[in-house]
């Protein structure tokens, strides 16, 4: 078995397992079993548990997330239909997140704020880069008015992050409605973005 199946396996275990029991309550010896190899091959792999839940959200965005940058990094496209690319992927991610979360009846309220935690990291981390590099390229084009784009861009995610997979602070359609509007006033008045550039933010 090559190096990626083996990894996979190790990484389909524990998702298997995670459908049975609670986080907390999986070894790493749950998961050789369910994986049908030795604990040592495991950790040949995987230090400990926490990498392997690390690798397995990182695999089950990975996709999605790696068609978002290399859209958003195509110079020939306006850069906030790059931003938009982003955004959607964001809002797609988020869906994605919500729907796994949800199907996890087993889980306890802390352990459901332990995946939303190493989510909420994951996806504000990959995808910092990508908007940072966009909005620097706004900013040299004239057409976004900021003096730093890696707060901009931190701030952007941590609101889009948070409010749309909507589990941290859990929000009707309106009032996660009125943040992305609220957001979407504050970006275009606190760093000079045209009218209406960023209205595919709403969920209208």
């Amino acid at each position: 078995m090559v190096l990626n199946d083996k990894r996979n396996l190790i990484l389909d275990s524990l998702e298997t397992l995670l459908e049975e029991k609670k986080l907390q309550n999986i070894s790493v010896s749950d998961i050789a079993r369910k994986a049908k190899i030795s604990k040592g091959s495991i950790y040949y792999y995987y230090p400990s548990k926490d990498a392997i839940f690390n690798a397995l959200i990182e695999r089950s965005y990975k996709i999605p997330l790696e068609t978002a940058k290399q859209l958003a990094n195509q110079p020939e496209i306006p850069i906030f239909t790059r931003i938009a690319m982003l955004f959607q992927s964001c809002r797609s991610v988020s869906a994605t997140f919500i729907r796994e979360n949800r199907s996890q009846e087993v889980a306890s309220i802390q352990e459901k704020a332990y995946i939303h935690q190493k989510y909420t990291n994951y996806m504000i981390k990959q995808l910092n880069p990508e908007l940072t590099s966009m909005i620097r390229q706004g900013i040299e084009l004239g057409e976004i008015h900021f003096d730093n784009p890696e707060a901009l861009a931190e701030i952007v995610l941590i609101v889009l992050v948070i409010k749309l997979d909507n589990t941290l602070i859990p929000s009707s359609e309106e009032e996660i409605e009125n943040t992305l509007t609220g957001l979407i006033s504050l970006l275009e008045k606190g760093a000079g973005i045209p009218t209406g550039a960023l209205q595919y933010l709403s969920p209208r």
